[in-house]
């Protein structure tokens, strides 16, 4: 495993859940075989000529398993690096959403080959230490291999303009949602407010650019993370509870069989 501070190359996906790795986006491509896992609450399957990006919380990752001729590269980035190195273009924010629900893009033939040439490329520069400006180049390396996920991601699903405005508001919409402000705030009006928007707005800028109302998001990553809350055993129901503000255990019951599907007992099992 080559390594610098903020990129980590390995050729396995077992270690992807690793709390080391909390930090780090993974982007993956997928040579031979195939490994089959749970990505927040739905089975997976990732294969050969598939590419994938994985956010941070690796940890929602569950029961992978790789076949015996998977043959994967994994490029693991910090959030600091990649945010260095994205280019300026306001496309990411619409990839960020999509790849939340869906991780993996099925590539063509042509795009595999662009997508191995990027990680090789990757691999070769984080190898050449003593390079004098290793870290723009590590920086040019990524940035290209972001270019490449965003076009392939558009030739797949599509592109429509998005204003820088809209996606300022949706980034910063999401990133008070990745900070775990739905924690305690699950009203489509405490973000509208901080955003000085109303929550009509809001939620008509988060249809336009996610294709899915705001309240959806806030929705999405309360029950994921309450998901993941109640696999840890050493939590208790009212812990939990407390932990995102509900006013009683019965009202946290009604949210979790409402979005969940079942009561949190049952998910625990």
């Amino acid at each position: 495993m080559d390594t610098i501070e903020h990129i980590i190359i390995d050729d396995t996906l077992r270690r992807v859940s690793d709390k080391r790795f909390a930090g780090f986006l993974c982007h993956a491509y997928c040579h031979e075989g195939f490994c089959t896992f749970e990505y927040r609450g739905r089975l997976m399957r990732f294969e050969a000529g598939d590419c994938m990006i994985i956010p941070r919380r690796g940890d929602l990752i569950r029961n992978l398993e790789e076949s015996p001729d998977f043959r994967v590269d994994v490029v693991y980035v910090t959030q600091e690096f990649i945010e260095i190195s994205t280019p300026a273009t306001n496309y990411g924010t619409r990839g960020h959403l999509s790849l939340f629900e869906n991780p993996i893009m099925r590539l063509s033939p042509e795009q595999q080959q662009i997508c191995a040439l990027n990680f090789d490329y990757i691999k070769h520069r984080l190898a050449q230490t003593t390079h004098r400006f290793h870290r723009d180049a590590m920086k040019n390396a990524i940035e290209c291999m972001i270019l490449d996920f965003f076009d392939f991601h558009a030739q797949i699903y599509g592109t429509d303009l998005i204003s820088s405005q809209n996606h300022q508001l949706m980034e910063q919409f999401i990133g008070m949602l990745e900070r775990g402000d739905f924690r305690q705030n699950r009203e489509i009006g405490y973000y509208a407010d901080l955003l000085c928007v109303t929550p009509k707005y809001l939620s008509e800028v988060s249809k336009k650019v996610s294709g899915l109302p705001a309240n959806y998001w806030i929705t999405r990553y309360t029950a994921l993370d309450i998901s993941r809350s109640l696999r840890d055993r050493s939590i208790s129901f009212s812990d939990i509870s407390e932990m995102f503000g509900f006013s009683s255990l019965s009202h946290f019951t009604r949210y979790v069989q409402n979005n969940l599907g079942a009561k949190p007992s049952e998910l625990r099992k």
